[in-house]
């Protein structure tokens, strides 16, 4: 590269003007809409010289605050010497806060007196964005186009040499120890700014580490934005680069983007040392005075000892590079645009010109669930949790969506009701300043090709959609039941949530459970595979666990039932087991949708289906009758919250009400957001009851009303007749207006109101007839 005349001392990193920036940052941070995720090991955050990919300009402020934030470190960076051409402020600023211009004569001897320091070094070794994401050519060797070139070409081997550097003068430090050279290291302490030479004893004994990182951003948008507007409304005309640059980039900032960061395994610069590179190696040493000695080993070699190790740094430094360009392309992180982008792809390669919905989402899906057990890649968040890509069987994921919509709008693809059609753009090569606008696919797929599993995985799964395996996807789904729990207990365990949750005292287990008799299968949650021997003819009984509770309130019925025969699955209404925060953020309508795919999945093992509520369960119960499901053939709805014995449940509405309007009006949460519920089973049933939470019940005993008259299966209903919360005046209105022939009410002696948990008066003995009479 082309060196320019600069000082040979750079300023160094001023500290307060630092700390300030890191500030800045984090107030500019908070304001953006981009959500940053750091995934590093601590003992990798110790490494010395980080790698990053280089997608957009934004990026390139991000990794050093990190890093302090992390590890309180100070870092260096390159920038272009077109920023240090003129004495201005912009140059004065990034002088001050460790950055050094990439055609300095004494580069590499800077940065490794920083390293020695104790600060990191960042560098993106790619020289450039790499717009396309392209880094595997058609000989799946890694390369990158090169701008100024207009060739491909292999990541800059700049951080291996640097790193080698570093450990070439620490090998000289220790050889100063060991002739006991006091004035050549107190020389070098004072050069280095280091505090005494036992500091610089220990920082020789100290490896150095490259560590290569990834930065992926997701999704990719090219819409719009209002930086894009701003900058279009004052300025003549913007380049067709600077343009894409302020679309995709403005995006990232503005739009809720996700920015994962994420750290690999470091690489010893000196890994591919062999013996010949180490007797130079002590030949040498002796004779290195400065660091800068160490950097002009293959420049201005002094002897045949020094042009021969120089030679062997080159070699060893493009097998480091080899390395480290691994590490940085291997930690992508897999989100659902690259596994679509991958198949469509790989469909096109195969001449295949469409694809069917149904079977895109289902092939999708079971990559997905498969991409969960591998150890070898990362996933983004979106696919671990199922809230975010369980819906793709329903056509309605709104990731998938995006990914779709912006694919149409760049002509890529278009859609029927039942497929979707791969256009001839899609194989066009596109230029490399506009294909992330021209074709958003392609990059998608560029991205994740370095990780042959994805693409492995897809077509794996492509031969196991067409012979898809019920119970195996029954299972999957019920793993996604347990999986939202664990989200949902992490996403609700932070500080935030403290006011309320340490108030709590449930403690039973909330998970969903799956439980089949041994006569069927010797199997419990969460396996649920196919029971050999009569499962085509078993009974299954779904249960509906109650407000403010969880599935371990049924769990001692659901033991009755299956020594009794039934295969039984308790689902976990979504909010519940966790926080009583959690459940003040959901709606009625995913409590339903809980139940619906708790339903789908016993149906899969179990022809016939009894469905059995407790309280709120037993108006979901009821909902899930009313719509006649064919291998549903019996409801039982247990204290059914018609009506309430406190009079002050009617006035929920109102308070709910006023909650939403005192939120819009200042940051107060609302005037009682929670309510003391006072449990009859404090293991179980949360002690502060969401005043979202009774609002949403009574949302749905409104509809529900309107659905009683379409039930018209058998139906039992029960009710406690001195339930201290559910008044037993309701059971007999429900009664009346249930469509149902065959339909039985049955009142149980009781003042409390968990008559089917405690078996109260016999409750399990009045269900068993019930049962026994429709299972024969």
């Amino acid at each position: 590269m082309n060196k320019t005349p600069y000082p040979d001392v750079w300023p160094d990193i001023d500290t307060k003007l630092y700390n300030r920036s890191v500030k800045l940052f984090n107030t500019v941070k908070n304001m953006l809409s981009v959500k940053l995720d750091l995934h590093a090991d601590p003992q990798v955050l110790g490494g010395d010289i980080f790698l990053f990919n280089h997608f957009s300009r934004f990026e390139t402020f991000i990794p050093q605050f990190l890093i302090y934030e992390q590890t309180g470190a100070y870092s260096c960076a390159i920038a272009s010497g077109e920023f240090f051409t003129e004495d201005n402020v912009l140059s004065r600023y990034l002088k001050h806060v460790g950055v050094f211009p990439h055609n300095h004569e004494r580069l590499f001897p800077l940065l490794a007196g920083q390293i020695l320091r104790g600060r990191k070094v960042i560098i993106f070794p790619e020289g450039g964005m790499v717009k396309d994401r392209r880094v595997i050519d058609k000989r799946g060797h890694y390369s990158i186009y090169s701008r100024i070139t207009g060739n491909r070409r292999k990541l800059h081997t700049g951080p291996a040499v640097l790193g080698q550097g570093v450990e070439t003068f620490k090998a000289a430090i220790r050889y100063a120890h060991n002739q006991n050279d006091i004035a050549l290291l107190r020389q070098w302490k004072d050069a280095l700014q280091i505090d005494s030479v036992d500091q610089l004893i220990a920082v020789a004994n100290k490896p150095t580490l490259l560590v290569p990182a990834n930065i992926t951003f997701y999704p990719i948008r090219s819409s719009e934005n209002l930086l894009f507007k701003s900058v279009e409304l004052f300025s003549d005309g913007l380049s067709l680069r600077q343009s894409e640059e302020l679309l995709i980039e403005g995006n990232i900032m503005l739009k809720n983007t996700d920015m994962d960061i994420r750290m690999g395994a470091p690489v010893n610069p000196c890994w591919t040392w062999d013996w010949r590179t180490r007797y130079l190696m002590d030949k040498v040493v002796p004779e290195i005075n400065t660091i800068d000695d160490v950097f002009t080993l293959n420049s201005s070699p002094k002897n045949w000892q020094q042009r021969l190790l120089g030679r062997y740094f080159i070699k060893n430094a493009h097998c480091s590079r080899d390395r480290y360009m691994e590490g940085i392309y291997a930690n992508v992180t897999i989100n659902l645009s690259h596994l679509a982008a991958t198949l469509i792809m790989y469909y096109i390669g195969q001449g295949q010109a469409h694809i069917e919905k149904n079977k895109f989402y289902s092939i999708l899906y079971i990559a997905i669930k498969h991409l969960q057990n591998n150890t070898v890649i990362h996933l983004h968040r979106s696919l671990l949790n199922p809230d975010d890509y369980s819906d793709l069987f329903k056509a309605g994921n709104k990731r998938f969506d995006y990914f779709i919509c912006a694919a149409k709008e760049a002509g890529l693809i278009k859609e029927d009701e039942n497929n979707y059609h791969f256009l001839p753009k899609l194989c066009v090569e596109s230029d490399f300043d506009t294909i992330r606008l021209e074709n958003p696919i392609a990059v998608y797929n560029n991205e994740a090709a370095p990780l042959r599993t994805v693409r492995d995985t897809l077509i794996d799964a492509i031969a196991e959609c067409s012979n898809a395996d019920k119970n195996k996807l029954a299972s999957w789904h019920f793993e996604d039941e347990c999986r939202t729990l664990a989200w949902e207990k992490q996403a609700y365990s932070k500080p935030l949530f403290n006011d309320i949750s340490h108030e709590e005292t449930a403690i039973a287990d909330p998970s969903p459970f799956f439980i089949q008799p041994p006569a069927l299968n010797h199997v419990e949650e969460p396996a649920l595979s196919h029971a050999e021997g009569g499962a085509a003819n078993c009974c299954g009984v779904l249960l509906i666990h109650g407000l403010l509770a969880s599935p371990a309130e049924l769990r001692a019925y659901a033991e009755y039932l299956v020594k009794q025969g039934y295969t039984v699955l308790a689902v976990r209404l979504k909010g519940h087991g966790t926080s009583p925060y959690a459940l003040r953020d959901q709606s009625w309508e995913d409590w339903y949708g809980c139940v619906q795919r708790g339903f789908n999945i016993l149906k899969v093992h179990c022809p016939r289906i009894f469905v059995a509520g407790f309280s709120t369960g037993g108006a979901l119960a009821l909902k899930l009758a009313a719509e006649q499901p064919p291998e549903m053939i019996g409801v039982i709805a247990v204290s059914v919250p018609l009506k309430f014995v406190n009079p002050a449940f009617m006035l929920v509405p109102l308070l709910h009400g006023t909650n939403k309007l005192v939120g819009w009006v200042s940051a107060f949460e609302g005037v009682k957001p929670f309510i003391d519920s006072k449990p009859e089973h404090p293991s179980i049933n949360y002690r502060n009851a969401p005043v979202r939470a009774l609002y949403e019940l009574r949302l749905l005993i409104a509809q529900l009303d309107e659905l009683l008259p379409q039930v018209s299966m058998p139906a039992l209903i029960m009710y406690g007749d001195e339930d201290p919360i559910v008044s037993a005046k309701g059971a007999p209105v429900i009664m009346d207006k249930l469509g149902s022939k065959h339909k039985r009410l049955q009142a149980i002696k009781s003042p409390r109101h968990g008559i089917l948990m405690e078996n109260i008066d016999g409750a399990w003995g009045v269900i068993d007839g019930f049962l026994n009479e429709l299972s024969k």
